[in-house]
């Protein structure tokens, strides 16, 4: 797997030399990462488990191009807004286990404030 901050200096990259930084404020940005994440969700919608469990073996390659897209658009995001994504994952990695000990959430979607 490759770095994420190469990954992140080639979609900055990518954009600049199309020269696209312009239309790239946080409203938009969020729009488009939303837009893209509502296309992963295509792929299951109106789908059984058992639909949904065949049609991810043969569809693996464009969910997967869906999920790059997003994580584009969040990488994108977090270096435009000068957010160490992966340092603000870690904290609510943490965060998530405190709200979610594992003697009181284990094999329960409850929310937090309800357990």
């Amino acid at each position: 797997m490759k770095d994420i901050k190469d990954l992140t200096k080639r979609i900055i990259a990518f954009r600049d030399a199309r020269d696209w930084k312009q239309f790239h404020n946080p409203k938009d940005v969020a729009l488009s990462l939303v837009l893209e994440a509502t296309e992963v969700m295509e792929h299951f919608q109106w789908k059984s488990k058992e639909e949904m469990e065949k049609y991810i073996v043969t569809n693996k390659v464009d969910i997967g191009e869906e999920l790059a897209d997003v994580l584009y658009w969040v990488l994108l995001m977090s270096t435009d807004l000068k957010i160490d994504v992966l340092d603000a994952l870690e904290k609510k990695i943490s965060k998530n286990e405190e709200k979610y000990p594992v003697e009181k959430a284990k094999g329960r979607h409850t929310k937090y404030n309800k357990l």
